[in-house]
C-alpha cells in the first residue's frame, strides 16, 4: 500500500516578525502505486509538500495521511530521494545500499546480501560496488541513492528534483531507469521537478501548484501510453501536454511579477538611455 491523503493543509514559517504562508489549503489525493509529478513556479511550496508527506516538517493546519495513517515523522514507509545525493562519502556503493537494512526500524526486510546483489545488478552498479562517491559520475551516485531507498522497500518513494543537477543527456537516462524501475516495482511515487517535459513523461498525473502562496492549480491526467518510451516527447499528444502545463504554469510565475509602470521604469533606466529615450521623442 502508498496511497497518500493530503487535507486542507497549510504551512506558515515565521521568519522574524513575518510569518509566510507557504502552503495554503492543500488538498490532494495520491493513488496506491501512481506515479504523480509536482510542477509549479519556484517558490510555490512543492519542496515543502513533499517535507509534509516525508515527515521532515508538521502541517500548520490541515493532515497528510500515509495508508491510512497521520504523519507524524519520517518513517520507513516513505523513501526520500534528494537532488542532492545523500551517500555516505566514506562507504562503497554497496556499503551505502545496505545501510539502511542494518537499522533497527528495517530489519524485518529480510537478509541485507541478496537485496543488495539484486540492487547492484539492477542499478548496473554491480561493477561499481567497491567504488566510493567521489569515485562515480553524478548518473552513478543517483542510481546508488535510489539503490539505497529502494533497498529498505519503502512503499512510497519521494523525489524532490531527484535528477536536476545531471546534464540534459544523463537526466533523460536517468528518467528511462526511474521508469523501469517503477514498471518492476510499482512504487507510490511523488517527485518534484521544474523540467515539464520530465513531469509529463514520468507521470500518471501532473499536479500544478500556484504561485505562493502554494494551491493546487489544477491536476492533469497524462493519458499517454505505457510502458514510456523517449520517442513519445515528439508526439503531437505529448506536446499538447507538455504546451498546457507549460502556460498554466507561466501564467502562475507571471502573477509574481509586476509590470514596470512608467516612473518606475525611468528611474531604473541609465541616464543616457533616458536622454536617447527623450530625443527620439521629441524628433
Amino acid at each position: 500500500m502508498g496511497s497518500i491523503s493530503v487535507s486542507a493543509v497549510s504551512k506558515r514559517f515565521e521568519t522574524g516578525d513575518v510569518d509566510v504562508t507557504a502552503l495554503d489549503a492543500v488538498d490532494m489525493q495520491v493513488r496506491d502505486q501512481e506515479f504523480v509529478t509536482l510542477v509549479g513556479a519556484s517558490g510555490c511550496g512543492k519542496s515543502t509538500l513533499l517535507n509534509l508527506i516525508a515527515g521532515f516538517e508538521t502541517p500548520s493546519s490541515g493532515q497528510v495521511v500515509v495508508d491510512g495513517a497521520p504523519v507524524r515523522g519520517p518513517g520507513p514507509d516513505r523513501g526520500v530521494v534528494f537532488q542532492q545525493t545523500a551517500l555516505f562519502p566514506w562507504l562503497t556503493v554497496e556499503q551505502n545500499i545496505a545501510f539502511g537494512l542494518s537499522l533497527r526500524a528495517n530489519r524485518d526486510k529480510g537478509e541485507a546480501t541478496p537485496i543488495v546483489e539484486r540492487l547492484l545488478e539492477r542499478t548496473g552498479l554491480a561493477a561499481f560496488r567497491k567504488r566510493r562517491p567521489a569515485e562515480l559520475s553524478g548518473g552513478m551516485r543517483q542510481r546508488a541513492a535510489i539503490a539505497s531507498v529502494l533497498a529498505i522497500d519503502p512503499s512510497t518513494l519521494l523525489m524532490d528534483e531527484p535528477f536536476g543537477a545531471l546534464d540534459a543527456l544523463t537526466r533523460s537516462i536517468m528518467q528511462d531507469f526511474l521508469l523501469e524501475l517503477w514498471e518492476a516495482r510499482r512504487k507510490t511515487v511523488v517527485l518534484v521537478t521544474h523540467d515539464i517535459d520530465e513531469a509529463i513523461y514520468l507521470a500518471d498525473r501532473t499536479i500544478v501548484m500556484t504561485a505562493h502562496p502554494g494551491r493546487i492549480s489544477e491536476v492533469i491526467e497524462v493519458d499517454l501510453p505505457r510502458p514510456r518510451r523517449y520517442e513519445m516527447r515528439s508526439t503531437a499528444a505529448f506536446i499538447r501536454l507538455r504546451d498546457h502545463v507549460t502556460q498554466i504554469v507561466r501564467a502562475e510565475a507571471m502573477k509574481g511579477t509586476a509590470p514596470l509602470d512608467a516612473t518606475a521604469a525611468s528611474s531604473a533606466m541609465p541616464d543616457s538611455a533616458m536622454t536617447a529615450t527623450m530625443n527620439a521623442h521629441t524628433k
